[in-house]
């Protein structure tokens, strides 16, 4: 099959990017609002950006009229945690995923503890084996998305997760995003080692 994105409906583009960027890491989110309410909420549209500073981004679909209540709170106090997703939370985290009005607190609709953050205000998940704290560096509107950086600005792994000092991700076991109702557990890893290969710098002139 072949496609022309620019001859497409949005839904169909939609349907072909999740099936076929994969398997994405999930953002567990939570936040809170001004007045202390806590939301919880995951989103898959996530990305690794810099290491110094330490950046993240995650994308919310554009909706200008009613942002999702992640989006509305993060804009609204500039923080939020971004909690990893182990085997463990993968139920708990899909109870959350729907589309709930601002009232209703996802935690406890999906049975988890939270966990005061160190540098934040709004708190992580306890059952999480990573959390990453992050303040609001800047939000871009790209396409029909609503591009949110985030520094990171404090980051807890629990300590079993680690072996010879490396975080291993046998242990961690985060489960990856798939299309529709699927998603992919960590079964198996394998290695592969890099060249070593080495760029070399232009000579002056």
């Amino acid at each position: 099959m072949q496609y022309d994105p620019r001859e497409m409906p949005t839904r169909d583009i939609y349907r072909l990017m999740i099936s076929l960027v994969v398997p994405r890491p999930i953002a567990f989110i939570s936040t809170m609002g001004p007045d202390g309410r806590l939301n919880l909420a995951p989103f898959s549209y996530f990305i690794a950006i810099s290491s110094k500073p330490a950046l993240i981004g995650i994308s919310f679909t554009h909706r200008p009229d009613d942002p999702k209540d992640s989006l509305r709170n993060i804009r609204d106090t500039g923080e939020f945690v971004i909690n990893v997703v182990s085997e463990e939370l993968l139920d708990p985290m899909v109870k959350t995923s729907g589309e709930y009005p601002p009232e209703v607190n996802e935690f406890a609709l999906a049975g988890l503890a939270t966990r005061p953050s160190r540098v934040v205000k709004p708190p992580a998940v306890a059952e999480s084996p990573a959390h990453l704290e992050c303040r609001l560096e800047r939000e871009l509107t790209l396409g029909n998305g609503t591009f949110v950086i985030g520094e990171v600005v404090a980051i807890d792994v629990d300590d079993t997760m680690f072996t010879d000092g490396y975080i291993d991700a046998m242990k961690l076991r985060p489960v990856g995003r798939l299309a529709g109702e699927f998603y992919s557990l960590m079964r198996e890893i394998t290695r592969a080692q890099r060249p070593a290969a080495e760029r070399r710098p232009k000579p002056g002139p």
